[in-house]
């Protein structure tokens, strides 16, 4: 039972670190090698999971293999662009100028059905309403309407929104202080104890979220069941 536990930790957090070095992102965006090589390690880790006759290293020396080779690609990607369109493959654009591009689509073999679904789910109606369509490498439809059909922005309305650099810092995360955060904004505990005690809290562990944004703008909220 034992055995069964830790190799399932290690192969858990070496799975783990290696999709981190992939980078962030979702299943949905992964490129098609990505994607590969996240089916090849899931495969590769059940096999010394199940089977307790195959040494641990038959599991763990074939992942990082492939997570070496995952980086390996990665590098010749970013430096070698004629490897990255071979590797990723390059945007195929769909609709150019409110005309479908009907022989990228079968090249791609995209379907008009799916074409109309993803417009639709982006508040589209229409083909003549898009100047451009591009189906990314990670299969996501990028849609770019018309200046006709876009809705107009505070800056062509004239309207003053006061919003620059008002990105919030979280401060207080469920009761819990981030001190480096805390830091990060030039405050201090004095400042800290200042703010809570006009939000009528005594300790930090009474907030469930604290943030203060670039302008100095605080936003406090209890924590549930308090007084």
């Amino acid at each position: 039972m034992m055995t069964a536990f830790a190799r399932t930790v290690i192969l858990y957090f070496l799975i783990m670190t290696g999709l981190r070095l992939m980078g962030k992102r979702q299943i949905g965006e992964l490129e098609p090698g990505e994607l590969v090589l996240t089916m090849m390690i899931s495969d590769l880790a059940t096999v010394p999971m199940q089977d307790f006759g195959i040494p641990l290293l038959a599991g763990v020396i074939p992942i990082l293999t492939l997570l070496a080779l995952s980086m390996l690609l990665s590098q010749w990607s970013l430096s070698s662009l004629r490897f990255r369109r071979l590797a990723c493959g390059a945007p195929s654009v769909l609709i150019r100028n409110g005309i479908l591009q009907q022989e990228t689509m079968r090249k791609n073999r995209y379907t008009l059905d799916e074409l109309l679904e993803e417009l639709r789910s982006q508040g589209i109606t229409g083909v003549e309403e898009v100047q451009y369509a591009v189906l990314e490498n990670s299969g996501h439809l990028s849609v770019l309407p018309w200046a006709r059909c876009q809705p107009p922005t505070a800056e062509q309305l004239g309207v003053k929104t006061g919003e620059e650099g008002a990105l919030p810092m979280i401060l207080v995360n469920d009761g819990r202080l981030l001190r480096q955060n805390l830091k990060a904004q030039g405050l201090d505990g004095t400042w800290l104890q200042k703010t809570l005690q006009k939000e009528g809290l005594s300790s930090h562990r009474e907030a469930f979220l604290l943030t203060v944004d670039d302008r100095g703008r605080v936003c406090c909220v209890k924590k549930e069941g308090r007084p």
